[in-house]
């Protein structure tokens, strides 16, 4: 039996399709710790993204030795999801370009992402973003690498539109943590944490106008980590606070614990699952025109977020109604 058109085709004709990412970007530092992610993600499949981290992880003048590790990493037959990215130093750093340099000719074509930290503005943010399209060039790379800004800095809030806007920006991630300690003690220590980092009046600005620029502009924002290791109902409540009260689609993971209880958080509800597979597929025999569905009426606009519901309950692991999985995900 043959369908009308799939949905990415008819549903987002003209417009940039929103990024179906993994709901938990998982940071890793050192070798050891990239190779357990890896193992992991390659046992609960990619449900998670894993940025290897060439920033925090790097020591001081072993930048370009770490970089190269990092290449082995991502080129490793255990990257078998070719869902590993990679963190650079920011702007200031004397070895951003570096960083670049190796990670892009040395994997390019697996890198998953670049994530940019601590820009200060969209000037800082377009400049990386240069350099690594000329680099991609160099390197006779045919397609260009999604890029994942951090905002975190004061100027980078200031002008979160203008870096949502930019072109190839995937996701938008908020910095808790240098934040905090931009506010030079204004803030206090306790909002780096909960229930202070959902209350406090300038963390609260602060996460909704970066979640409103990203969704506007067709970007994922990826909501800061949680410092608490071990305790899962608290990391699941923090994680579901983010998607709940402030529109976040995705966060960071530190520790391999904090993984499952992010995922369960960002995960949608079964039985919206259920309805969104039968739209979709009531929709798709019907052309895509407006269809009936208990009572209701549905039409492109309902498509469109049922669709988007339908890749993040995907993405999250979570197992779709069998016919839907045939029709939309086959392949």
């Amino acid at each position: 039996m043959s369908h009308a058109p799939h949905p990415r085709d008819v549903l987002f004709a003209g417009e940039k399709p929103f990024p179906a990412m993994p709901a938990v970007d998982h940071y890793a530092g050192s070798e050891k710790l990239m190779q357990k992610a890896l193992a992991l993600q390659n046992e609960l499949g990619p449900i998670f993204d894993i940025t290897c981290d060439c920033e925090d992880g790097a020591r001081a003048g072993a930048e370009a030795e770490h970089a190269r590790m990092v290449v082995g990493v991502v080129n490793s037959a255990d990257n078998r999801h070719g869902r590993v990215g990679a963190r650079i130093h920011d702007v200031t750093h004397g070895h951003w370009q570096q960083d670049l340099d190796i990670l892009v000719r040395g994997a390019g074509k697996r890198l998953a992402f670049i994530t940019l930290p601590k820009v200060r503005s969209a000037a800082d943010t377009l400049a990386q973003i240069a350099e690594l399209r000329r680099i991609e060039r160099e390197s006779g790379l045919t397609s260009a690498l999604p890029v994942h800004v951090l905002i975190e800095t004061h100027g980078a809030l200031r002008e979160v539109w203008e870096i949502a806007a930019l072109d190839g920006v995937e996701s938008l991630d908020f910095g808790l943590m240098d934040f905090v300690s931009g506010h030079h003690g204004a803030i206090p220590g306790s909002a780096m944490k909960s229930p202070g980092q959902f209350e406090h009046p300038l963390i609260v600005r602060a996460k909704t106008e970066i979640s409103a620029a990203a969704l506007a502009n067709g970007v994922v924002p990826s909501h800061n980590v949680t410092t608490e290791l071990k305790d899962l109902d608290y990391i699941r409540s923090d994680a579901e606070r983010a998607r709940r009260e402030f529109g976040y689609l995705r966060m960071w993971s530190i520790h391999p614990n904090q993984i499952r209880p992010i995922v369960d958080a960002m995960r949608p509800d079964f039985s919206e699952v259920e309805d969104a597979a039968a739209i979709l597929i009531a929709a798709q025999d019907g052309a895509w025109g407006p269809i009936q569905h208990e009572g209701k009426l549905h039409d492109r606009a309902s498509y469109r977020y049922y669709w988007e519901l339908l890749q993040r309950a995907r993405n999250t692991g979570m197992e779709l109604p069998a016919e839907a999985s045939r029709r939309f995900f086959a392949g």
